[in-house]
């Protein structure tokens, strides 16, 4: 049966709904499941005033079955058959005939008992009790009271709507009673509307210019904006987030095109858009990813007949990019050199000093990175970034518009006549902020992007401030995870603990953590955000855990090795060798290292084993490092046959120590170059056995 709900409120911002709207709808899922109530399904709706949710659920609880036992049967039952006063006492008390009693098996053995049938309460039954649970339940980043009333939101609630089958499901919260209507557009059409089913509430508000469904709000706002740049030959600047926010801050979108004074277009871009996206919530217009002189915003309204909405957004659009002029030309009469000593004066973290010493720890950094990257040739170029990568915090224009930062630094060296890696270092610096950013175009970027990121983790975590489930102040989850993404992105191989190593030496005496906890905290830091990143790929959680499993030596070799796993798990080979490496395993659990002896080898099996290991272990070897993993693990398969032929033929427990002890040490060998590839261990075989040995 169809579920309604709709939490009418004041205007929320739209971080607060998506927030919300997850929380209420894991809420109320979680309460019919306690209930067990079947969910056919349960999804999400809203606009700035609305949080919706529809389902479908049974209609209700389903019956349950229960089994009331009594004496044993030898007590219940005379030899004859007939019952006896155990078994009739037993019925009597329960209130039913004993011709209803039946012989049930249980562990205890044979008994008498009676099945019971239960009724499930009707599903609006529960709902009544569940959904103001969930609402009130709900948390916010900031939340409020109003008037007299005792309940804590985002907004002001106006009015709640739920529905069950085509029933209104009554309850109050805070004097709030509900029912089965809601309004219209708050400000375009008010009128109080009446819905009993899905279809009619969304037809009605759409009508009363209230579009439910946000995925179609972006449709429509997407549909305008081709329309309306379709006579240009234009096309929208892309931006994701501001088209979300937009869809989320109208209920009934109406696109509308303006335009600017052509002279501002001697600014960047990057300027022009971001003073439009943070001044009016409006995109800018390209055309060959030239800015041209309009812009495009949403209003919440059908039309905008007489231009009032236009010219009110082209009049303070105007003056918004004669500041961004004025910045950009105060700006750039001072260079990023001369502008760098005022970097002593903006602390960059209380224990960890100012952004002066940051940026000549980067120097260090980044030189140490490029070394091992094969940017010799930018390494010049590439310190130079370092050192001013950091100046335009001090600049106008990032005291007007924070985002901007970075971006600006390197518009401001090109500006300048700064050699092109160094404006690009600069520029691409802070990328990516997200898994769906793009990581730096130019290795300089990307180094200076990961020196940068580690210095912040690795300062951070060195002067103990910790990093818990909810309280990520510096933001070194992003950072970790765009560490992995540029090295993943750039295929760039260097050893991450001499990285991690040389940032701490960097640090000198700031941090005051032990070096070792240090090293062990970042390393689980960043497998932690190896395992997020490899998630969202949707990749076996157990050959994640295979690939990380065999060190963090390389980042990279990490990716290239859960990549390899996950391109042969469907190997008919793959699932028979991961049970004999187990199988190695086993042997070798709790056993002390021992020496390999050639000569010992004594039995073919053995000796043929010693062969076919010599000759993959001088394959895998280089392809290992230079991370062809896929190839060295169908190599190493190989190794199956003569190891089959090996636990059959030979005892590898055998009494005579040296015997035992050199053909430990075979075993050894083997997996030492197999733990190179994976740990093998943490793959997860379908019905496998506990593993024996020999």
């Amino acid at each position: 049966m169809e579920f309604l709900l709709e939490i009418n409120v004041e205007e929320m911002p739209s971080s607060h709904v998506r927030t919300a709207l997850d929380d209420l709808k894991e809420r109320l899922g979680r309460e019919l499941a306690a209930a067990k109530i079947a969910v056919s399904s349960l999804s999400a709706w809203s606009t700035c005033r609305r949080l919706i949710l529809i389902g479908d659920f049974a209609e209700s609880q389903a019956v349950r079955e229960g089994l009331v036992t009594g004496p044993p049967k030898s007590a219940a039952y005379a030899p004859d058959g007939s019952p006896t006063p155990a078994a009739l006492g037993f019925a009597r008390s329960k209130g039913i005939d004993v011709a209803q009693l039946e012989v049930v098996t249980t562990e205890r053995g044979e008994y008498v008992g009676f099945r019971t049938v239960q009724q499930g309460k009707p599903t609006a039954e529960i709902l009544a009790k569940a959904v103001p649970l969930a609402i009130t339940s709900l948390s916010f980043p900031k939340m409020m009271r109003w008037g007299t009333g005792t309940l804590k939101f985002s907004r002001p609630v106006r009015n709640i709507l739920c529905v069950f089958g085509g029933h209104s499901v009554r309850f109050e919260i805070d004097g709030l009673i509900s029912g089965d209507t809601t309004t219209g557009h708050k400000i375009r059409d008010p009128r109080p509307i009446r819905a009993a089913s899905i279809e009619d509430y969304k037809s009605a508000l759409r009508d009363a210019l209230v579009i439910v469904d946000p995925d179609e709000r972006r449709r429509m706002i997407l549909d305008q904006i081709a329309a309306l740049l379709a006579p240009l030959g234009a096309a929208l600047y892309p931006d994701a987030g501001l088209l979300r926010k937009l869809a989320n801050d109208v209920e009934y979108p109406f696109v509308f095109l303006g335009s600017f004074p052509e002279d501002y277009l001697t600014l960047p871009i990057e300027i022009l858009s971001t003073a439009m996206r943070e001044g009016l919530k409006v995109f800018s217009v390209v055309r060959d990813g030239r800015q041209l002189p309009y812009f495009l915003g949403v209003a919440d309204t059908r039309a905008d007949a007489k231009g009032f909405i236009r010219k009110g957004n082209e009049r303070v659009l105007k003056a918004r990019l004669e500041d961004a002029r004025f910045f950009w030309n105060q700006d750039i009469k001072t260079s990023l050199k001369k502008r760098a000593p005022a970097l002593k004066h903006v602390l960059f973290q209380e224990k960890l000093g100012s952004y002066d010493d940051k940026a000549q720890r980067l120097k260090k950094i980044a030189a140490y990175l490029a070394k091992r990257n094969e940017g010799e040739k930018i390494a010049k170029d590439l310190g130079l970034a370092a050192e001013l990568c950091k100046t335009d915090l001090v600049t106008d224009m990032v005291r007007e518009f924070p985002s901007l930062q970075g971006k600006v630094g390197g518009l401001y060296a090109r500006a300048e006549g700064l050699p092109d890696t160094v404006a690009s270092a600069i520029y691409e610096h802070y990328l990516p902020q997200s898994l769906e950013d793009e990581s730096p175009a130019t290795l300089a970027g990307a180094l200076l992007s990961i020196a940068d990121k580690l210095d912040s983790i690795i300062g951070v975590v060195g002067v103990g401030i910790q990093t818990t489930g909810s309280s990520d102040p510096f933001g070194l989850r992003r950072n970790a995870q765009g560490v992995c993404k540029i090295v993943i992105d750039r295929k760039l191989g260097f050893s991450f603990p001499r990285l991690v190593d040389k940032v701490i030496a960097v640090y000198g005496d700031r941090l005051k953590r032990p070096k070792a906890e240090i090293l062990d905290y970042v390393r689980d830091f960043f497998v932690g955000r190896l395992k997020y990143l490899h998630e969202r790929r949707d990749i076996r959680y157990d050959l994640i855990g295979a690939g990380l499993g065999a060190g963090l030596e390389n980042i990279y070799h990490v990716h290239l090795r859960i990549k390899a796993l996950d391109a042969l798990k469907a190997s008919p080979q793959f699932e028979p060798f991961i049970l004999m490496t187990k199988r190695v395993n086993n042997i070798l659990a709790g056993q002390p290292a021992c020496a390999l002896n050639a000569d010992l080898l004594v039995e073919k099996e053995e000796r043929d084993l010693y062969s076919a290991f010599g000759i993959v272990k001088e394959n895998v070897g280089p392809l290992i490092s230079h991370g062809d993993f896929a190839q060295a693990q169908k190599i190493v398969f190989r190794l199956q046959p003569a190891l089959n032929v090996f636990f059959e033929k030979v005892l590898v427990m055998a009494k005579e120590a040296p015997v035992r002890k050199n053909r430990l040490a075979l075993l050894q060998a083997i997996r030492k170059i197999l733990l190179q590839m994976a740990d093998y261990s943490q793959v997860v075989v379908e019905g496998e056995k506990p593993g024996a040995g020999r």
